[in-house]
Order: C-alpha cells, then sequence, then structure tokens
C-alpha cells in the first residue's frame, strides 16, 4: 500500500529533474513538439488563460513559479508548435499529466512524446478530449491504471448563490490540524478507495497541514468537536478557484446540510477570485443535485486517469 501511495498521491514531488529544453520532435499532424523553456512562458501564459477555469492548475503554477521551465521538482512542459512557431497546445508533465489546449488531433502525439521519456505519472486529468487522446498512446508504455474516470462535468459559477450559505463554517486553524486530519483521509479514502494514511500518511499530513496555512481550508465542527463538514480551495489562481475535498460526515448526511455549506464554500471562495469550479464525478448524482441547487452549471466535460 506504501508503494501504491507514492505512486497514486499528486501533492509528491518528482525525484527526478527533467532537462531543459531540448530538440524539437515533428508530430504527424501538428507541427513540433518540445520541452518549453523560460523563453516560451509569455506564450504558455496567454495559451492557459483562453480558459482559466479549465486551465486552473497550469495558471497557478504559472503564478508561482512565473516561467515555463522545467522546475527544480522535475516538473516540466510539453508545447506543440504550428508551422509558423506559434504555441498552439501544450502540457504539464511532473507527478501528473495535465493538458492545456490540446485536441483529439494532437493528444496522441502528446501521449508518444510522454511515452519516450520514460516517466511514470500518478494521474492524468483535464477535459476529457484532451485526457483521452494522450492516453490513446501513453497507455501502451504505462503502468495499468486502476481507475479512468471520462465523464466528470467540470462546473462553474460566477454569481452568489441563492441557497443561504451555513453560518459555522469558516477557515481552519493549525492547532486543528489533528482533529480535521481524520475528516480529510476520510474522504480520499471514499474518493479513490484506499486510506492516504497507510505507510504513515507523512506526505498527505503535510499537505493538509500546508492547506490550512494558505487559509485554504474549510470547516465547520459540531459541539462535540467532530468535523461536520469540511471542502479546499484546493487549486487557487487570480482568474479561478477549483474547489476540491469536500466531504460530509455520514452522521449527518440526509438532513438537507450539503447546499448550505457549498454556499458557503462559494461564498469564501468568490473572495479570492471571481470564478468558481469544480468537478464531479458523472455517476455522482447527489453530489451533482447538491452543486446544482447552489447554482453551478456545467461548462466542459474533464476526465481523470489514476494510476
Amino acid at each position: 500500500m506504501a508503494k501504491m501511495l507514492a505512486r497514486v498521491a499528486p501533492w509528491l514531488l518528482s525525484a527526478k529533474t527533467a532537462d531543459s529544453g531540448g530538440p524539437n520532435v515533428r508530430g504527424a499532424s501538428s507541427g513540433a513538439l518540445r520541452l518549453l523553456g523560460k523563453e516560451d512562458t509569455d506564450a504558455l501564459w496567454s495559451l492557459a488563460e483562453q480558459d482559466p477555469v479549465a486551465n486552473i492548475f497550469l495558471l497557478s503554477h504559472l503564478e508561482t513559479t512565473r516561467t515555463a521551465a522545467p522546475t527544480p521538482a522535475g516538473g516540466r512542459v510539453v508545447g506543440v508548435f504550428d508551422d509558423a512557431g506559434a504555441l498552439t497546445a501544450a502540457c504539464w508533465a511532473g507527478v501528473n499529466v495535465v493538458p492545456v489546449g490540446v485536441s483529439a488531433e494532437n493528444g496522441p502525439e502528446i501521449g508518444q512524446f510522454l511515452a519516450r521519456s520514460g516517466h511514470r505519472y500518478s494521474s492524468i486529468f483535464g477535459p476529457a478530449e484532451a485526457v483521452l487522446s494522450i492516453w490513446s498512446e501513453l497507455q501502451h508504455s504505462s503502468p495499468r491504471p486502476f481507475d479512468v474516470r471520462s465523464d466528470q462535468p467540470l462546473l462553474q459559477m460566477t454569481g452568489l448563490s441563492p441557497v443561504q450559505p451555513a453560518p459555522g463554517l469558516r477557515y481552519a486553524q493549525p492547532s486543528e490540524l489533528d482533529v480535521l486530519l481524520p475528516a480529510c483521509a476520510a474522504m480520499f479514502e471514499e474518493e479513490v478507495g484506499y486510506s492516504p494514511l497507510a505507510g504513515g500518511g507523512h506526505h498527505y499530513r503535510q499537505r493538509v497541514k500546508s492547506l490550512i496555512a494558505r487559509r485554504q481550508s474549510l470547516v465547520d465542527f459540531d459541539s462535540s468537536g467532530q468535523v461536520v463538514f469540511k471542502a479546499e480551495l484546493g487549486t487557487v489562481s487570480t482568474g479561478a478557484v477549483q474547489i476540491q475535498g469536500v466531504w460530509m460526515n455520514p452522521a449527518y448526511r440526509g438532513r438537507g446540510l450539503s447546499a448550505s455549506y457549498m454556499s458557503a464554500v462559494v461564498e469564501a471562495a468568490r473572495q479570492v477570485a471571481p470564478l468558481v469550479s469544480l468537478y464531479v464525478n458523472s455517476y455522482n448524482a447527489p453530489a451533482r443535485a447538491t452543486y446544482e441547487a447552489v447554482g453551478f452549471e456545467q461548462v466542459g466535460t474533464f476526465a481523470t486517469i489514476l494510476f
């Protein structure tokens, strides 16, 4: 189980450092593919900003690092260029694979490019067409995934929710880490199928601690000090917030509380950025009904492949 955790957990840093730059590789239909460098930062930023909700992961990365060049932890970006030398698509390749502006036409070529690198990834996530087209080629050199989620509605809202927000939801405090951690782990286990605390859970604990420190962890407790509800502003950019880690204590489910808590999460997120988003598994009917009641509308479809 600890071995699986090291491959799957999306917050773990790669132990390898990618080479910067590199020769162009000619694709079958999309032009040249190569690793991006510092000189490509403006072009990558412009590409990602075309869809600030779908591309929030890479925009958040760019706002933090200010560069398209490979990171010391091994993250790198593969770019696709047309015949005029313009960047038309890109794909983050670190612990995770995250496409930006990738289509069904150039996705397979990116998959082949990533396959030649010999790297292993914990997940591929993003717009469904992009993810599945990359996977159509990458699957031939990758370990078998333990889950393929091909239909995950991407939801967004820009205004106030018609639902009255729950008054008790607030930012978690550092002193509450040990109480909040089991709830976070329970959410993860329900979503992914195993406990992130297996093998000690040091990295997962640090992840939760970091979210609390950055004021991205929201929680409400009952009178006995147990977590009733929690969620995170998981990925944040200046233009958008992606809500993650939504969890209601099973003892409080079925009481009609979810919508008011989600409304409170949206209210907190709107203090950070104008666009609020999340994505959800298509088969999760109760969650989808809650999000619709709160005011979310579908603006796309994501897919996630987990290893």
